[in-house]
């Protein structure tokens, strides 16, 4: 990791001692951060040199929130959220939900303050995604969170990737993602001039058409979106390479050239609903797949 990014995941990380105390777990804080990280790139991007129509609402964005403090910065916080999680396309897929889990609005003005005071956009997409890798790892690390299960260990990743070999102009599936691990690693060994030079359509074409993903769970769903952007995969405003949801209920409908994860193990699946009565009851799903040619009782 270089210096800049690790100078900046050590300030970020600086915050969470104070955060656990209030009770914020690392996966709330690191939530909570995603979602900041993306109003003030959406707020660079809407400026010279840029110019973006960024898709924010007006009296949502980072400017109506970074210079307030205590009570009102809270309240903006909140109704941001809200407003946001309302919106189609990437922005609402990525603010679904959302709610401010930061309690303290001492330690949520900091935060937001940290976070204004550096340039986001204009950093490559190596610094970028060094700090978010880096927020990841750490949260996997934190034995109670239970993080670790969305987080295959990168040096793992790396091996199964230089085994495969992808190949440039080749699709890439992960059915489960988790935080985007697998598809940072064949971008960085496709994008490696050692390994293949890269002409202008297929620098392209990995951006935007090599990487098909899916996910289950909310969170992770949101980190991965954010973990890929980035890293300069996909398009915040358009292209959307991960899908939320059971990637075994249905036949996805396309076919990729490589299929390359860390599948979670067991075959049990289940769909929590509320009963007559107002209780969360959970249903096991038996998967129907004629595409399934053999079963197991892993």
């Amino acid at each position: 990791m270089s210096e800049q990014s690790s100078s900046i995941v050590s300030k970020i990380w600086g915050l969470c001692g104070p955060l656990r105390d209030d009770g914020v777990s690392y996966g709330d804080y690191l939530e909570q951060l995603t979602y900041l990280i993306f109003l003030k790139m959406s707020d660079e991007y809407s400026k010279p040199p840029y110019n973006r129509q960024t898709g924010i609402p007006e009296g949502f964005a980072w400017v109506d929130m970074n210079t307030l403090t205590g009570a009102e910065l809270e309240e903006q916080y909140k109704r941001t959220l809200e407003k946001l999680g309302e919106q189609g396309g990437i922005l609402g897929q990525i603010f679904q939900g959302a709610i401010n889990k930061v309690s303290n609005a001492a330690i949520l003005y900091r935060i937001v303050q940290m976070i204004d005071r550096e340039k986001w956009v204009s950093m490559s997409s190596d610094v970028k995604g060094e700090i978010y890798e880096g927020l990841l790892q750490k949260n996997a690390e934190d034995v109670k969170s239970g993080a670790g299960q969305y987080f295959t260990p990168r040096p793992l990743i790396q091996a199964m990737v230089a085994c495969v070999r992808p190949e440039p102009m080749k699709t890439i599936a992960d059915p489960c993602c988790g935080s985007g691990g697998f598809f940072l690693a064949a971008q960085a060994f496709l994008a490696d001039p050692e390994n293949y030079a890269l002409d202008r359509e297929q620098k392209e074409f990995l951006k935007n058409d090599t990487f098909y993903g899916n996910e289950l769970v909310a969170t992770t769903f949101k980190l991965c979106l954010m973990n890929l952007y980035l890293h300069n995969i996909g398009d915040i405003y358009g292209n959307v390479p991960v899908s939320r949801g059971d990637s075994l209920l249905t036949d996805p409908g396309y076919r990729v050239d490589y299929v390359l994860t860390n599948p979670p193990f067991g075959k049990k699946s289940s769909l929590t609903f509320t009963n007559e009565e107002g209780e969360q009851e959970e249903e096991d799903l038996v998967y129907n797949r004629q595409d399934f040619w053999t079963t197991s009782s892993n």
